[in-house]
């Protein structure tokens, strides 16, 4: 097998393209032959030994895949070589082959195209999470999403219509604010230009967002928030932009207002039955056309420090995938 490795993480220049042995699965486990790989945010800051999650190197990055069984180790009796699959397993999956625990293989129906299944997992795990569970949404609220543009934000757009809500979509530029409008925002705001708060004012009557979903944090979270609806709930999904803001406390006491940690990896462990019937209606969505994930491009495996480098510009609109 072939994998992209990281023998010390210092950033992309550390991730090498090596030959290595193709393991064998252990009791448990099953063999993918990838066919897929999505690059995530946090692809990036596990390179550069800045994400929550240190594995011990040297390691293959790529959070993300989907593929199909090679081989099952002992005790595997729900998948079969040959079976299609897509697997969140935190590191392995930029590489032609993985080693993956079977319980957190998600068969795909037929149908599910290998470079859609490698772009599901992660951003519809998390954002349905965020907004059904952590953020209780309701049908006739308004959600306002920020980094609308991207992996996370694009399907939580998708999400929140499934709910029912309106969504104002906020991204940095009128291409991007223009894909939100595609996947269905009902208004946008290009936070490039003028003030934020402003144009929230505006596009919510004055009356402030009930949620806010912001996987960006930075230098908008606290206009956002300073922004939001009484009993509003602030979503905190990430980091993109950086730096991680502070808030004054006196701002939640004002508004009645909420700031909800959201920590899907987390959920996925504490709580396996729920997020696997959340799996189970996100592929049911899915299947129904209801759900779709954006895809901005799609380049060779071997092309993965061009991927790294289109994804550090801040010019993804949706997931880059990486193919064997």
């Amino acid at each position: 097998m072939h994998a992209w490795l990281c023998e010390n993480p210092t950033g992309v220049d550390a991730v090498q393209w090596k030959e290595l042995p193709t393991p064998q699965p252990k009791a448990g486990e099953v063999l993918i032959e990838i066919k897929a790989a999505s690059l995530n945010f946090p692809d990036i800051l596990i390179v550069q030994n800045k994400y929550q999650f240190k594995p011990t190197p040297p390691f293959v990055p790529g959070s993300e895949y989907a593929g199909v069984v090679a081989a099952v180790g002992e005790g595997v009796t729900h998948l079969k070589p040959g079976q299609p699959v897509a697997c969140l397993t935190g590191t392995g999956g930029f590489a032609t082959h993985a080693i993956a625990p079977a319980a957190v293989c998600m068969p795909l129906p037929q149908g599910f195209p290998f470079a859609d299944a490698a772009a599901f997992i992660m951003t519809y795990a998390t954002s349905h999470h965020a907004l059904l569970d952590r953020g209780q949404l309701k049908a006739g609220e308004t959600v306002l999403v920020l980094g609308a543009a991207g992996g996370v934000g694009t399907a939580a757009i998708q999400i929140a219509k499934v709910a029912g809500a309106r969504v104002i979509a906020a991204a940095s530029t009128d291409e991007k604010c223009a894909l939100c409008k595609a996947e269905g925002a009902d208004a946008t705001i290009n936070y490039s230009q003028g003030n934020l708060r402003d144009a929230i004012k505006d596009a919510t009557g004055g009356k402030g967002p009930d949620v806010v979903y912001d996987p960006v944090g930075g230098e908008f979270a606290e206009p956002a928030f300073r922004s939001i609806a009484w009993r509003g709930r602030y979503l905190v999904v990430g980091f993109a932009a950086g730096p991680i803001p502070a808030l004054p406390f006196n701002l939640p006491l004002l508004k009645g207002a909420s700031i909800v940690g959201v920590f899907w990896g987390d959920f996925s462990r504490r709580e396996p039955k729920a997020n696997q019937a959340m799996l189970m209606q996100l592929a049911g969505w899915y299947a129904e056309g209801k759900i779709k994930p954006v895809i901005d491009r799609q380049m060779p495996m071997a092309d993965l420090k061009a991927a790294y480098e289109h994804m550090g510009s801040r010019a993804v609109k949706g997931k880059l995938v990486l193919v064997n």
